[in-house]
């Protein structure tokens, strides 16, 4: 079909202003560490990056520590914020995490376990940097890791404060550790419950409140517990108060005046904008695209047929996968993750076989074949569209994105199963007559999913609730883009193959590796 002059402006408009928006991204995030000289070591094969402005004396050491299935990327607006504040901002990567070679040794489930041996790795990274700066040293966690500094804080006394993000620590007690600042996002309940809790054991008689001081500095027994609104548990680490309460904070300990050169890093945004514009851009883009059949290919059910392939395999997959052994991969919580995905994919295969709905006549089939090799064509070109617009970008401004050896064969393992259940999801929500809203139905529904794994075994699965929201995030991202290739190409498996790849990918790489 001929498209109409309007409709050909309108897409050259949309990739125009998408292409605007990546460039205005891409040119404010790397003015976020314009004036910071950035060197990066290693300390007994830790990955460590140190940031410090290119004026003045170095000011004390602040040692930052990311939190579960993050990396040193993550830590980015504390790192740079802090050092354009006149400190030197050190960053690592944890083992099992980012670009750490080591895996993560130890159970987790105990303190003894994984617990001591992060706490091992902070101290020595922390014992190794401190003359960096001014010879003085603050420490600051978020999620997982505010447990660990505070440890760390009790161990070396010579640490003047801490700085817990999103903090959960039974370590905490009425005198150790120094001076600390909790800093928790307003939508995240139960942590501003155990922020008041720690403020509370120095606060007595008084009751605890948010946003107060109590304590003397001086004697290192000031405590605060500062809620920056509007934000859950990642986006405390981009908000604007949670930066400036700890710049605050840290000036307060260390008796200095702020030299904050221009306002907290604001990268949050401007990534937000980036993501935005690589999206829109694979509309116009996605009109390149081999055609791989000229009939709309899909199961194509409408609400009554399609509803019971929508229910079985989430409520069977969890009640199925709690009595059989998915401790399969050396990977922390993935290795159920990927269990989910391949019992899930074949479940709903089942469903589909068995409803025996096809999406074309025999005569309509026979009239509209498929080009096989535009097929694996369109799916390389949709992943490589992903590791261009998306990878790269969030491997340098968000979280450790690119894989180390160690973590090509994960990625090959987690393909077992994003591929049953992309290519028999695509296929069952896509087709002439499709039930309208399906498609957004079925991902909320395998999230519901997940909820009931994680309710059936909590102690083992609680971090796939930390993640929900990142995979909601590429269930929308992949989403729109999928949509897109499947109206251009008139195949599911082009996305279904993409998404497989993306979100193995995604798996692969950013959760923690256990020592076998």
């Amino acid at each position: 079909m001929r498209l109409s002059y309007p409709y050909k402006a309108f897409r050259t408009a949309v990739a125009a202003l998408a292409l605007g928006a990546i460039t205005a991204a891409l040119w404010h995030l790397r003015a976020e560490t314009d004036r910071l000289a950035i060197e990066a070591i290693s300390i007994d094969g830790t990955p460590v990056t140190i940031f410090r402005t290119q004026v003045g004396q170095p000011g004390p050491v602040v040692v930052i520590a990311h939190g579960f299935a993050g990396s040193q990327q993550l830590m980015l607006p504390f790192a740079t914020t802090l050092a354009h504040a006149g400190y030197v901002a050190v960053t690592f990567d944890f083992p099992g995490h980012g670009r750490n070679p080591a895996p993560l040794t130890g159970s987790i489930a105990r303190e003894d376990g994984a617990t001591r041996n992060l706490v091992a790795v902070t101290a020595q990274v922390t014992e190794q940097v401190r003359m960096r700066g001014d010879g003085r040293v603050a420490l600051l966690g978020h999620s997982m890791a505010s447990d660990i500094v505070v440890r760390v804080a009790q161990a070396l006394p010579w640490v003047a404060t801490t700085v817990a993000v999103s903090m959960f620590s039974p370590a905490v007690t009425r005198e150790s550790p120094r001076n600390l600042l909790v800093i928790v996002g307003g939508w995240e309940g139960g942590l501003r419950r155990e922020a008041l809790r720690a403020v509370g054991l120095v606060s007595a008689p008084e009751p605890p409140r948010e946003n107060a001081t109590y304590g003397d500095v001086a004697f290192g027994a000031a405590r605060r517990a500062a809620v920056s609104v509007g934000v859950e548990h990642i986006g405390v680490l981009y908000a604007r108060a949670s930066l400036t309460e700890a710049v605050t904070w840290l000036d307060g300990v260390f008796g200095m005046s702020s030299r904050m050169l221009g306002a907290p890093d604001r990268r949050g945004p401007w990534i937000l904008l980036l993501l935005a514009g690589v999206v829109a851009l694979a509309w116009p883009a996605s009109h390149l695209l081999p055609v791989v059949s000229r009939m709309p290919l899909g199961a194509g059910l409408g609400w009554r047929r399609l509803w019971p392939a929508l229910v079985i395999p989430a409520v069977a997959t969890p009640l199925i996968l709690r009595v059989l052994p998915t401790n399969i991969l050396p990977v922390l919580v993935a290795d159920y993750l990927v269990a989910h995905f391949a019992m899930y994919g074949l479940l709903t295969a089942g469903c589909l076989w068995r409803i025996r709905s096809r999406s074309v006549t025999t005569q309509e089939s026979e009239s509209s074949p498929v080009a096989v090799g535009a097929l694996p064509a369109g799916a390389l070109a949709v992943t490589l569209y992903g590791f261009v617009g998306l990878v790269l970008p969030i491997d340098t401004y968000v979280t450790s994105f690119m894989p180390g050896p160690n973590r090509i064969v994960l990625i090959s393992a987690m393909l077992i199963g994003t591929v049953p259940f992309f290519l028999a999801d695509e296929w069952l929500m896509r087709g002439p007559g499709a039930g309208r809203g399906a498609y957004a139905a079925s991902k909320m529904v395998f999230l519901l999913s997940l909820g009931l794994a994680v309710g059936l075994d909590f102690g083992r699965l609680f971090f796939l609730v930390i993640i929900v929201p990142v995979i909601l995030l590429f269930f929308l991202v992949y989403g729109a883009i999928g949509t897109w290739a499947y109206k251009r190409t008139g195949h599911p498996w082009v996305a279904g193959i993409a998404n497989a790849i993306a979100f193995a990918w995604a798996i692969g790489v950013t959760f923690p590796l256990l020592a076998g």
